[in-house]
């Protein structure tokens, strides 16, 4: 019989990786097997935990093979069918928030919510807001609605693209949206974790800017007087955002960048 020490080994993947997958399919936490590393293992488990190796060496992201991802100190749910949530996107619910911070009971969309990530994290914080969340994708919405029962976040959730989800009525203080923004050309689609992550929600199989100039087209219609927007975007998008944002009738427009200092989150007020 194998131990949880040769399970490790016979992975082929870095020990932090291959222990991973191991609690995932144990349901044990690091310290267990630690403490337990000389322990024979029964076969069911070793067969499942070397099949997610496999898919590892193979590239599938370590999130899709336990299912879930930290994200603003909580656990998300995912799948195939949503992105992984990723630390930059934290930057966007930081400035919602702020933005947000001297409104009693704001009102909150986030458009294009995936894995549910940015509206669930906006809810827990602000108890006493209204948040909305739309998108396109029934699987990914189905992922986002769970991931909200487990949290214990109150969000509404509509199905359609962008402002089109939305019954007519009703407006915003504040929108944020983390959109498909790639390039379509981008190299980084064929690379590391973007290879097994949904397309649509990665690139708008164009120049990378279709989802951000629908959604800032549309934002005034949609935002309270003094209402903002705040989207995120690629590394080299700040400029033609500022501008799109700028005629859109915005001001106080700028952009905050993420903790590897690129500019990441750009925004304004009406």
């Amino acid at each position: 019989m194998q131990t949880v020490d040769t399970l490790v080994q016979m992975c082929g993947l870095p020990r932090l990786e291959a222990r991973m997958l191991i609690e995932h399919v144990l349901r044990q936490p690091r310290a267990w097997l630690l403490a337990h590393g000389t322990d024979a293992l029964a076969p069911e488990p070793v067969t499942t935990v070397l099949s997610l190796a496999a898919s590892r060496r193979q590239g599938v992201p370590m999130a899709y093979l336990v299912g879930h991802r930290e994200f603003m100190g909580h656990r998300f749910t995912v799948s195939p069918d949503v992105l992984i949530p990723r630390p930059e996107t934290e930057l966007l619910v930081d400035v919602a928030l702020t933005a947000v911070a001297t409104r009693s009971a704001p009102a909150m969309l986030d458009l294009g919510t995936g894995s549910g990530a940015v509206a669930i994290s906006l809810a827990l914080a602000r108890p006493d807001a209204r948040v909305v969340a739309t998108d396109l994708s029934v699987a990914a919405l189905t992922v986002a609605q769970g991931n909200a029962q487990a949290l214990g976040a109150r969000v509404q959730w509509w199905h359609g693209s962008w402002y089109e989800a939305l019954p007519s009525e009703g407006r915003f203080d504040l929108i944020a949206s983390n959109p498909p923004y790639i390039h379509m050309d981008d190299a980084h689609l064929q690379q590391g974790d973007l290879r097994f992550e949904p397309a649509s929600a990665l690139t708008d199989g164009a120049d990378g800017l279709t989802a951000l100039r629908q959604i800032i087209a549309g934002a005034c219609a949609h935002l309270n007087t003094g209402g903002q927007l705040w989207l995120e975007h690629g590394y080299d998008q700040a400029e033609p955002v500022r501008q799109m944002l700028v005629q859109a009738g915005f001001a106080v427009v700028r952009t905050e960048v993420d903790l590897a200092g690129l500019p990441r989150v750009t925004g304004g007020s009406l």
